[in-house]
């Protein structure tokens, strides 16, 4: 039986590093996108190191022409059975600032990534995913996206200060998800957001509660989906006043 092909942006550190070594215990062969070359080709030996098919691709989300030359590449394949838009930001200068200060310049750079490049990875690579005989995307999103998790004053969010760049950013990427799931919804493709909770990583100066490891478990329970698994969901690490945890679908 021919090993799936699962390609995961960003996938050179992090929940991205995590959801390939994760997936590539699976038996996958995991293509490393990354930026950047020296880290990507880090990344791939590692992978290989620890007994995963890796391979690197250099990608950048925010370069249609970068994106073009990988899905070229990934064409030596065949098909894709996996993507995991996994390659997001959170990290520009005035992220922390309130809504009424926010620079349109940061937010047009979050957005570039967070939203807008996950749309064009995913037009680029839908038709090597349409060639496998059922594929998953994954958006990884996140809990502060969720509009009735934010304006509820008994959610943790709720306790978070106001800021427009991510929190909007996600929103959007969970509703882009939902209109990719219905498009597809005639196909064997399935498309949902994964929610992979306050996660220690560069994102937040890994001031985060849960590892790494943890936060990648939501993409690969979304990519490895049965036939009858859901689609147009935001699913994972359910956040709650008590921090009881533990994993469910996320209100959008």
């Amino acid at each position: 039986m021919t090993a799936k092909i699962a390609l995961i942006t960003g996938a050179n550190k992090g929940i991205g590093y995590e959801t390939a070594r994760q997936l590539g215990s699976q038996e996958m062969t995991v293509l490393v996108g990354a930026r950047d070359t020296d880290r990507g080709r880090e990344a791939e030996q590692s992978l290989r190191d620890g007994g995963a098919d890796a391979r690197f691709v250099q990608l950048d989300v925010t370069d249609a022409k970068s994106i073009q030359r990988a899905a070229e590449w990934i064409e030596e394949y065949g098909h894709l059975d996996v993507l995991v838009n996994n390659a997001g930001t959170a990290t520009v200068a005035r992220q922390g600032y309130p809504p009424s200060q926010t620079s349109l310049e940061d937010m047009r750079a979050v957005y570039e990534i967070n939203v807008f490049g996950v749309v064009a990875v995913t037009n680029a690579m839908l038709p090597l995913l349409r060639r496998a005989p059922a594929a998953r995307i994954v958006n990884v999103s996140s809990e502060v996206g969720s509009i009735t998790g934010q304006s509820d004053p008994a959610h943790p969010l709720a306790q978070m200060p106001p800021s427009v760049q991510y929190p909007s950013s996600k929103a959007a990427l969970n509703m882009i998800t939902v209109m990719y799931a219905k498009e597809l919804r005639d196909t064997p493709i399935k498309v949902n957001a994964a929610n992979p909770g306050f996660t220690a990583t560069d994102f937040n100066n890994h001031r985060g509660f849960r590892s790494a490891s943890e936060g990648a478990e939501p993409s690969v329970y979304l990519a490895t989906l049965p036939d009858d698994g859901p689609n147009g969901i935001h699913w994972g690490y359910v956040w709650t006043t008590d921090n009881a945890g533990g994993y469910g679908v996320i209100p959008w």
